[in-house]
C-alpha cells in the first residue's frame, strides 16, 4: 500500500506542556527559566498554537487529492514521528514519500527529522528518541523550496493584501519575506538554508503582479535566545532601514512558514506589530497557507513525483531508503 508522511516540528497542547516541548526542541538540553517562562508567556498570549490541527487538516485534504492515506508525524511533540512510523507498518504500507513542511533544507529541521524517522547508525541517542528505521520503503524528499507551486500558493496568498495595503500607503508598500533563523555555524558548516530562503522569497516575488523591482527584502526571524550568535539580518533591523528610506509602512510574508504557529502569531502579530507601532510604521501580513487548496496541489504534485521514483525500489524487501 502507498502512502504519504508529513513531517513536522509539532507544538504543545497548552502553557503547561511547554517544558517537556522544549526539551524535545534542545535534544534534552536545559533553557534557563527565563526563557522557559517567557516562551509560555507568548504561547498564553495566543491562547493556543493551531500547528497541530491546520497539519491534519492538510492532511486530509491531500489524502482526498491522491486518493491516497496521508498520515502526521511530528518530531517534537505528539504525534511523534515513529509513533506514526508503527502505525503505518501495522497499516500495511509498503511504500511512502516522507515530506516535510519545511521547505527548506536544514539540518536543524529537515536534517532533525530524517533522524527521528529513520533512526541513527551506531547507537547514537537521540531525544526524543528515534524508532526503528521503517520497515517499508521511503522516498525522502530532501527540500521543494523552489517548487513552481509552493512560489505560486505564496504569491497567491500575498497580492491582495500587498494590493490593498498599497492603496493605503498610497504607493507600492515594500514586501519583507521573512523565515526562521538558525545558528551562524549551522550555515558555516555548509548548511544550504540560507541560499534557500532566499531563492524562495525571490521566487514569490516574482509572480507578485505589479511589485516594483527591488521593492522587497529578505530577514531572519526567531533567532534563538541562547547558544551563541545566529544568522540575520533581523526583521527589526530591516523595518527600520525601510523607515529611514521613507517608507511609511510594509507587508511581512513568512516563506519558510506554511502554518500558522507561534512564530507567526506572536512573533509577527504580536511582537513586530507592536515594534512597527512604535516606530510609526504600518504594518500587514500575508495569511498563511495553512491547509489551503494551492499548498495541497503542491504537495500532491510531491507526492506523485515520489512515488514514482520510488517505483524502482518497490520490490526491495521494503528496505527503507532516502534521498
Amino acid at each position: 500500500m502507498d502512502a504519504v508522511l508529513l513531517l513536522a516540528h509539532g507544538t504543545p497542547d497548552n502553557t503547561e506542556s511547554v517544558p517537556e516541548f522544549l526539551r524535545n526542541v534542545t535534544g534534552g538540553r536545559p533553557l534557563p527559566d527565563a526563557v522557559v517562562k517567557e516562551i509560555q508567556h507568548r504561547y498564553s498570549l495566543i491562547g493556543h498554537s493551531p500547528l497541530t490541527e491546520i497539519t491534519h487538516r492538510q492532511a486530509q485534504r491531500l489524502s482526498r487529492l491522491l486518493d491516497l492515506p496521508v498520515y502526521v508525524g511530528m518530531r517534537n511533540w505528539h504525534p511523534y514521528i515513529p509513533d506514526t512510523v508503527r502505525q503505518m507498518t501495522e497499516d500495511g504500507v509498503t511504500r511512502a514519500v516522507a515530506i516535510c513542511l519545511a521547505p527548506q533544507n536544514s539540518r536543524t529541521s529537515v536534517g532533525l527529522y530524517r533522524r527521528a524517522l529513520f533512526g541513527t547508525a551506531g547507537g547514537e541517542q537521540l531525544y526524543p528518541p528515534a524508532g526503528d528505521a521503517p520497515a517499508f520503503t521511503v522516498e525522502f524528499i530532501e527540500s521543494w523550496h523552489d517548487h513552481p507551486s509552493l512560489a505560486r500558493a505564496f504569491a497567491e496568498r500575498l497580492t491582495p493584501g500587498w494590493t490593498q495595503a498599497s492603496v493605503e500607503l498610497g504607493a507600492a508598500a515594500p514586501i519583507l519575506f521573512t523565515a526562521h533563523s538558525v545558528p551562524e555555524r549551522t550555515i558555516a558548516d555548509g548548511d544550504p538554508y540560507e541560499a534557500q530562503c532566499r531563492a524562495t522569497a525571490e521566487l514569490v516575488a516574482s509572480q507578485v503582479a505589479g511589485l516594483p523591482r527591488g521593492n522587497w527584502r529578505f530577514a531572519f526571524q526567531s533567532q534563538g535566545q541562547s547558544g551563541g550568535a545566529w544568522i540575520g539580518p533581523k526583521v527589526e533591523d530591516t523595518m527600520l532601514e525601510l523607515k529611514q528610506a521613507g517608507h511609511r509602512g510594509l507587508m511581512i510574508q513568512p516563506i519558510g512558514f506554511l502554518a500558522d504557529h507561534v512564530e507567526v502569531l506572536y512573533d509577527i502579530d504580536i511582537a513586530f506589530r507592536e515594534f512597527a507601532e512604535k516606530n510609526e510604521l504600518k504594518l500587514w501580513r500575508a495569511p498563511s497557507l495553512n491547509d489551503s487548496r494551492p499548498l495541497a496541489d503542491a504537495l500532491a504534485d510531491l507526492a506523485r513525483h515520489g512515488l514514482q521514483r520510488a517505483g524502482g525500489d518497490a520490490s526491495a524487501g521494503g528496505a527503507a531508503r532516502n534521498r
